[in-house]
């Protein structure tokens, strides 16, 4: 009798043991609302689209948004492609900023002005993570592609005011 009632009780345990990890189908298979799944997004190399970037940002670089819209809250992705020499004066975020080197070199430091002997330098495949409001610098050797990616709005402010190319005229 004992026998029975423990072999009775450990299949109901194990019976409540599966239903409860055994996935919901219907909320996993049903969207929402319609329209409400997501799907993947791939973009090539040769189909990335440059444009100019932002006028906080020094001319002569080029910028592309992979996904998301960094001017909005929320995840993004962009690649900013700058020349040789390229340098943004120090600044800070609102909020923490990823980088990947994609190609080239890119220089990285921390301060309140520009210091080339005081950067890292980081080659292709590096990756660099400036916390929110770090002041920090950069510039490049040779062409230098870089991928940002973080939570939005991304804003760029500079420690020195003067040294924003959007107000210069």
């Amino acid at each position: 009798m004992k026998k029975s009632l423990l072999i009775a009780f450990s299949v109901v345990l194990a019976g409540a043991f599966l239903a409860l990890a055994a996935p919901d189908d219907k909320k996993a298979s049903t969207p929402k609302k319609a329209g409400a799944m997501k799907s993947h997004k791939v973009v090539m190399q040769n189909d990335i689209q440059w444009g100019d970037a932002p006028p906080s940002l020094p001319p002569g670089a080029k910028m592309a948004v992979l996904s998301g819209d960094p001017g909005k809250a929320g995840a993004y992705t962009l690649r900013l492609k700058a020349p040789d020499g390229y340098k943004v004066a120090a600044h800070w975020h609102p909020t923490d900023e990823n980088l990947t080197i994609i190609s080239g070199e890119f220089h990285l430091g921390t301060g309140d002005k520009l210091d080339e002997s005081k950067s890292d330098a980081m080659k292709t495949g590096a990756f660099g993570m400036m916390p929110a409001r770090m002041h920090h610098y950069a510039w490049t050797k040779g062409e230098t592609e870089v991928q940002v990616h973080g939570m939005g709005p991304f804003k760029l402010i500079y420690v020195n005011p003067a040294d924003d190319p959007s107000k210069k005229k």
